[in-house]
């Protein structure tokens, strides 16, 4: 089993992402930099986060045309699973692997604290490790996190059960109160129509280790390790 961690310039989670994965988790894992494409096979890509390129023209847009993302486009189109968190889940929509876009926050300001999302869904690759409706503590660190949609996108998602994570407060309960930059009904995470992309705003890699004040969110990376030993590898040549 081998996981890639895409580096492009102005990513600054990546190597969070990687200590997780190889040191936390225990899986092979390369940092892949964008120039150099996916020259080995991979079972699972990560997007970390970061501001790549300078978030110019939109956050994810130029990184998101960038030649490795025809691979990854392909790995995903062939099974493969492909995870996008918070300027990778903007790269995972611009390159038009799930649906809706990520952009500037209701109250346009850049956004640094610790959250609570619930799980909608538990039987992605993503996702099956936690309770559905369970509620987990994770951080987010973004000024264009808020999650848009035309409004049958969203009755779509809600309807094939697509949406991944909502914005909540400590007991569950998903009001306006506890939507920190307007999304559209709460969502930041959203999985693609196969259900092997998730592309979240928020930030596991940063809640993995209880030192972190927090491990709530090593059980997505868990559970696309559990996944891919179950189901077999589905690599990019």
């Amino acid at each position: 089993m081998r996981f890639a961690v895409v580096q492009f310039g102005g990513s600054n989670c990546d190597r969070d992402t990687y200590h997780v994965l190889a040191d936390v988790c225990g899986v092979d894992t390369d940092l892949v930099w964008y120039k150099d494409g996916l020259r080995r096979p991979y079972d699972a890509v990560v997007l970390p986060g970061g501001f790549s390129y300078g978030d110019y023209l939109r956050a994810g847009a130029i990184a998101a045309r960038t030649p490795i993302m025809t691979e990854i486009v392909r790995h995903a189109n062939e099974g493969g699973l492909v995870l996008g968190i918070c300027n990778g889940a903007q790269i995972s929509s611009e390159a038009g692997l799930t649906p809706g876009t990520f952009t500037l926050n209701a109250y346009p300001k850049f956004i640094s604290r610790h959250v609570y999302l619930r799980v909608e869904n538990n039987t992605s690759p993503f996702t099956a490790l936690y309770r559905k409706g369970e509620v987990i503590r994770v951080p987010i660190a973004h000024k264009e996190g808020r999650y848009v949609a035309p409004e049958d996108t969203i009755a779509q998602l809600n309807r094939k059960d697509r949406v991944a994570f909502r914005f909540c407060d400590e007991h569950g309960n998903v009001t306006s109160e506890s939507n920190p930059n307007g999304s559209t009904e709460n969502i930041t995470g959203v999985l693609s129509e196969n259900g092997n992309v998730l592309a979240m705003m928020p930030h596991p890699e940063r809640a993995s280790e209880p030192v972190l004040g927090s491990d709530d969110g090593v059980k997505i990376f868990n559970s696309m390790i559990a996944y891919i030993e179950e189901h077999g590898a589905r690599r990019v040549a």
